[in-house]
């Protein structure tokens, strides 16, 4: 009997997880399930805090959303849990002190493979410095940051959607899509 591969795991992770982390989990999964990989495809989110744990997406980030027709309705802040490490092929930090949060919190040598700043998949700003690859939190601005970080994030999700259809393919071909694949195919 043959069993169905597993889906390719995505979290994205800001501070809170009302704002940026989850605004890329629903615009990522809108894109997979356009591109046909919904079904291939897990996107999720999570909070380097407990700081919003439990409570709904910002309002403003829903409104941003919600014009875009994707729901944010059932989304529910939620901390990052150290298993996640292990149970993630790729994790997006959406600023620079979440990718060092993550990083210094790797169980091992091999996990820091796996993560990646999101926008280091927008091809315009790719090659800059990890340093400058950083959405501000727009929580502390008004409605215009909030479509600043829908642009940030929407301006990566090609790049984010093309690594992931090229890791699937290589799981298909027999390859892991382990940190070392995500790392060769990146």
């Amino acid at each position: 009997m043959h069993s169905a591969p597993s889906p390719y795991r995505i979290i994205t992770v800001c501070t809170g997880n009302i704002c940026r982390s989850p605004m890329a989990a629903l615009m990522l999964t809108e894109a997979f399930d356009a591109g046909g990989l919904g079904g291939a495809v897990v996107v999720d989110s999570a909070g380097t805090t407990s700081y919003e744990a439990g409570h709904p997406i910002d309002p403003r980030a829903a409104r941003v959303l919600s014009a875009h027709s994707i729901s944010s309705e059932k989304h529910i802040a939620r901390s990052w849990r150290q298993e996640w490490f292990r149970e993630r092929d790729l994790i997006l930090a959406l600023d620079v002190d979440h990718y060092g949060w993550l990083h210094e919190a790797a169980p091992d040598s091999e996990t820091p493979a796996k993560i990646r700043m999101l926008r280091s998949f927008d091809p315009s700003v790719a090659h800059r410095s990890t340093l400058d690859l950083g959405i501000e939190d727009p929580w502390y601005g008004g409605h215009h940051d909030f479509d600043v970080t829908w642009t940030l994030i929407m301006a990566a999700v090609p790049g984010i959607v093309a690594h992931t259809r090229a890791a699937l393919a290589a799981a298909h071909q027999g390859q892991d899509y382990g940190p070392q694949q995500v790392r060769s195919i990146s």
